[in-house]
């Protein structure tokens, strides 16, 4: 949908953040369309829809705080104190007031809120495209419901329609094992009516709702399930790995073969600020994790500068073959670039580990008003490459597998190695999460992937039995009426 994202102001849709106020509210006047007459057309559903959609652009704080909460990267930014609250994810001392975690919560629940809002009135008009907009919006809803599971575990499950303020102190958390049942039910009513392509790019597919499916399966164990709903995306023949690895994440190479469902940025559409990062319609997390030039800017080559967060780890970097293609092409090595750039210099900052995450660096774009939160690199949410691995790993554990581990495994790692076969590994579980690691390094997957696996010794200062999940925030358990108890180790 780049170019093409609608800020539906006209809508008075009551989302949840669960009280949810914040986001849109009844203001209906004399005259004007309100949230109970508005759906009288083909194009209402469709304005509303891109509403919906238009949530995933928060997904910026989610692929952040993935990275630096999980052993790949440290928080870094100006100093110790900039961006409090990822600073203290990064060194596992976030609490309930942790401003991130409610931010993921709200905006989660605002793209859940705008998806049931068409759900409550989805039988006001007939239209053909009518199935396939439901199904599209059942997968939005899916998506945002799993974010908040791996978060939060038990959350409010809202599927019917929107919720008032009132009711909101009446709703409980749902046990996580439900919400995801509802996420696995949505999704295959989702399949049914969801096309393999899309003509304009970023829209769900079948391809992204099974992909998605099996992903739900996985973080379950759930590995027959999974592996069946795997064996559908591959045997479909829709995607295949880019040759050549360093392409993968170029903004002139977007919605390639490797893309299985795809977040749009846009610039020049609309700007966004440091104080409401959410209104950006530009990747917000690739100009907080570039690095900050100094100097002329006529120097910097095709980049534009940042806000130097998410510093990957030496130890993550050390992982890497020198003969294996990912190594330079997902690690900005900044030293050795300016080496090669006369006069061009640049701020360390906090936490400078001199290597920074080139799979999201940020170009010189028209990129306004302000060139550091609004920038045009989509979001690879769900990858070939992602697929055939997450494939791998459950068929290695299925009681009755669709496809081969060790195949699945050295088609990720021979596209690594140029095509060479020479570096193919045994397909053990232990070499498949390496693998997972060292392909999806700074995408927003790794703190996650520790936590499903249990392999979580080598995040610093994560406590067993607490930092699986993240704290309610204290503002919603306050706006519930107090009714709700907070995940184990954290106080209210």
């Amino acid at each position: 949908m780049k170019n093409n994202i609608i800020k539906l102001m006209i809508l008075a849709v009551l989302t949840i953040s669960v009280n949810a106020c914040d986001d849109y509210i009844d203001i209906s006047k004399e005259g004007q369309q309100n949230t109970e007459n508005f759906f009288n057309s083909q194009q209402d559903y469709e304005d509303a829809l891109i509403g919906t959609y238009d949530l995933l652009g928060t997904n910026y704080l989610i692929h952040i705080l993935g990275e630096i909460a999980s052993d790949n990267a440290l928080c870094g930014g100006e100093r110790p104190t900039d961006v409090l609250e990822w600073q203290e994810i990064d060194d596992m001392k976030h609490n309930p007031d942790n401003l991130a975690l409610r931010n993921v919560w709200k905006w989660m629940y605002a793209g859940i809120g705008r998806a049931n809002y068409i759900v409550e009135f989805q039988n006001q008009v007939d239209f053909d495209r009518k199935p396939e907009l439901l199904a599209e919006n059942l997968f939005l809803r899916s998506f945002y419901y799993f974010q908040l599971v791996k978060f939060f575990g038990d959350v409010p499950l809202v599927v019917d329609g929107r919720i008032s303020v009132e009711g909101a102190q009446s709703i409980g958390r749902t046990p996580k094992a439900d919400v995801y049942d509802k996420i696995e039910q949505d999704l295959i009513t989702a399949t049914n009516s969801l096309p393999w392509i899309q003509a304009q790019p970023g829209r769900a597919t079948k391809g992204a709702a099974w992909a998605l499916l099996g992903k739900v399966y996985l973080y379950q164990k759930e590995y027959d399930k999974a592996a069946d709903a795997f064996d559908k995306v591959i045997k479909s023949n829709n995607y295949d790995l880019v040759e050549d690895f360093g392409t993968i994440f170029l903004n002139d190479n977007e919605n390639n073969e490797e893309s299985v469902f795809e977040i749009q940025y846009s610039i020049g559409v609309e700007g966004g600020s440091y104080e409401e990062l959410e209104y950006s319609e530009g990747n917000v997390a690739a100009g907080f994790m570039s690095p900050r030039f100094t100097g002329e800017k006529v120097n910097w080559g095709p980049y534009d500068d940042g806000n130097t967060f998410s510093t990957p780890v030496q130890a993550l970097v050390d992982l890497y073959d020198v003969a294996d293609t990912r190594l330079n092409a997902t690690f900005f090595n900044i030293e050795a670039f300016v080496e090669q750039m006369p006069g061009l210099t640049f701020d360390k900052r906090n936490e400078y580990t001199g290597y920074y995450n080139y799979k999201y660096m940020v170009y010189k774009e028209a990129n306004l008003p302000d060139p550091r939160v609004t920038h045009g690199n989509n979001y690879r949410a769900i990858r070939y490459a992602d697929v055939l691995l997450m494939a791998a790993e459950a068929n290695l554990q299925a009681t009755s597998p669709k496809g081969d581990p060790k195949a699945l495994l050295d088609e990720v790692r021979d596209r690594a190695f140029g095509g060479d076969t020479g570096y193919r590994v045994p397909a053990t579980l232990e070499n498949i999460l390496q693998e997972r690691r060292l392909e999806l390094a700074g995408e927003g997957h790794r703190f996650f992937d520790q936590v499903r696996t249990k392999k979580t010794s080598t995040i610093p200062s994560f406590e067993v039995n607490k930092h699986e999940l993240f704290p309610i925030p204290r503002l919603e358990i306050e706006l519930a009426g107090n009714t709700w108890s907070q995940n184990p180790g954290y106080s209210n």
